[in-house]
Formats: structure tokens, C-alpha cells, sequence
């Protein structure tokens, strides 16, 4: 839940480029669903929750936007060169950076409500999670092994599609090669939430968000089982040697593709962070 407060516009990434606008001018709306539905709230908390989530957005606003701005432009640049491994490194790096920061700044704002939940309304976030837990499960955890690689490589084909179009047979093969040997992580990644959600209730109900929240939301890794943090690093670099094979093969139409999708989420995110500017002068 957390999270989806932190990571809302990069989580519009995967919208579509004229989307990025549109559904960001209405993230106040998408929150304030978001917060109703996992915890309920009612009355005076309501009003709280609208200034936290206004006073959220703001700072992403100011802060976010325009790191978002200078990441993608850099991305762009590199992207119609021609990848390299370093490159990788740094588009991770960067994103992940951003998630921890957006992470601290939705925890910092939400804590002092959320250590003022009723126990009623941490119950009613317990049933939330447990329906999200199946519906994990029946989107990744359902079916034979060769089920859940059909699913691996249809997801793994239409994320890489949208980036840089329609992708040839001999990519589709290579997009196969590597979901058939990237390591099996959906088992452990359920336990993983569990436990992060076990945790995330504990600490609401010891009311220690304002003193915990922030490090805890940011240090996403920790505590991880050790089997499962050594797959999640095979994992990303087993998706790096495949982006790179797969840059090698761009054809010139793909790679126009892919540097103007990501020159238009740039221009987006510019143009919310100056319509931002403009209504802070017209205060």
C-alpha cells in the first residue's frame, strides 16, 4: 500500500505516453481510493488524509518531477546510441534511488496518521492484503511450472513491446531463451511479501510508524532470505544480458521507437513540473 503512495508516477510509466498527464493531474483522486480502500477511513481522518495526500504530491511535485525530467533525457541519450552494461547499472540505480526517496517522503507524511488507526481499521487492512495475497497467487503462483513460464514470457514480451514495438521472431526467441532460464522466484517473492506485510501490521499496531516507517519503507531489501536476495540478483543480471543482446538487434524503426517514447514521458513530466510552477506564481 505504502509504496503505491511513493511510486505513483513511476508507475504511470507503464502507461501509455499520453496517459502520463492525464492520470497524473488525478493521482490525488487514485490515492485517496487507494487509502480508502486498505484502511477506510472516515470523518476527520478523511480530511487529514486529503491535506497528507495534497502535501505528498507537492513534494513530488517540486522535488520528483523534475529528477524524473533529467533521468529520462539522460535515458533517452544513451538509448539511441546503443546501450551498454553500465548503462543498465545506472537506469537501475537511478530508479531505484527514486523509490527509496518517494518512499521516505510517503512515509514521513503518512506516519502520523497511520499511528492514530483504530484496531478496527487495521483488521479491515489485514483483509485487504490476505485478497491481494490471492490474487498473487492466482496471477503468478497458479499452474504447472510450464503454466507459470507461459505467463513469465507473455509478461516479459508485452513490457519490452511497449517500449520499442513489435518484436521480431528471432527477439520473441531470445525474450523465451531468457524466461526459460531465469530462476523460478515467484514462491519466494510470495513469502517475502508476507513478511513485509506481517511487519508493516506489527508496526501499526505498536503505533511506531513515525519512529520506524521511513527506514523501514526505503530498506525494502532487508531481512530478505538469502536464497531469495542471490535469485532477485541472478535475476536482474540474466535481464541485463538480455536487453543488451536485444539492444544489438534493434532495428532502426524499433530504436526511433523507443528513444520517442521515452523523449514524450520526458516532455510530460516537464510540462507538470512548469504547470506546477505556474500555479505556485499564481498564488
Amino acid at each position: 500500500m505504502l509504496r503505491r503512495l511513493a511510486v505513483v508516477a513511476l508507475v504511470l510509466l507503464l502507461c501509455g505516453c499520453s496517459a502520463v498527464q492525464l492520470g497524473y493531474r488525478n493521482a490525488d483522486t487514485f490515492l485517496r481510493w487507494q487509502a480508502n480502500a486498505y484502511f477506510d477511513f472516515e470523518g476527520e481522518q478523511s480530511d487529514e488524509l486529503d491535506r497528507r495526500i495534497a502535501g505528498f504530491l507537492g513534494w513530488h511535485r517540486a522535488r520528483a518531477l523534475p529528477q524524473y525530467v533529467k533521468l529520462l533525457e539522460d535515458a533517452t541519450a544513451r538509448s539511441a546510441r546503443g546501450v551498454s552494461r553500465e548503462d543498465l547499472v545506472w537506469g537501475y540505480d537511478a530508479v531505484r534511488a527514486q523509490v527509496r526517496e518517494g518512499l521516505r517522503a510517503a512515509a514521513r507524511e503518512s506516519a502520523p496518521l497511520l499511528d492514530r488507526l483504530a484496531p478496527a481499521q487495521v483488521a479491515h487492512l489485514e483483509r485487504r492484503l490476505e485478497e491481494d495475497n490471492r490474487k498473487f497467487a492466482k496471477d503468478f503462483l497458479a499452474g504447472t511450472p510450464e503454466d507459470r513460464r507461459k505467463r513469465r514470457l507473455k509478461r516479459n514480451i508485452e513490457r519490452l513491446e511497449d517500449w520499442v514495438g513489435m518484436l521480431s521472431e528471432a527477439q520473441v526467441e531470445r525474450v523465451r531463451a531468457y524466461s526459460d532460464r531465469a530462476p523460478p522466484t515467484e514462491a519466494m517473492r510470495d513469502r517475502e511479501r508476507r513478511r513485509r506485510q506481517s511487519e508493516f501490521v506489527a508496526m501499526l499496531r505498536a503505533r511506531e510508524s513515525g519512529r520506524r516507517l521511513a527506514d523501514w519503507a526505503a530498506n525494502w531489501e532487508g531481512g530478505r532470505e538469502p536464497q531469495y536476495a542471490a535469485a532477485v540478483k541472478a535475476q536482474v543480471a540474466a535481464y541485463f544480458d538480455l536487453l543488451l543482446d536485444l539492444d544489438r538487434t534493434l532495428t532502426a524503426g524499433q530504436r526511433e521507437h523507443l528513444v520517442r517514447h521515452m523523449r514524450g514521458y520526458a516532455e510530460d513530466f516537464a510540462a507538470l513540473h512548469r504547470a506546477d510552477g505556474a500555479r505556485g506564481e499564481a498564488k
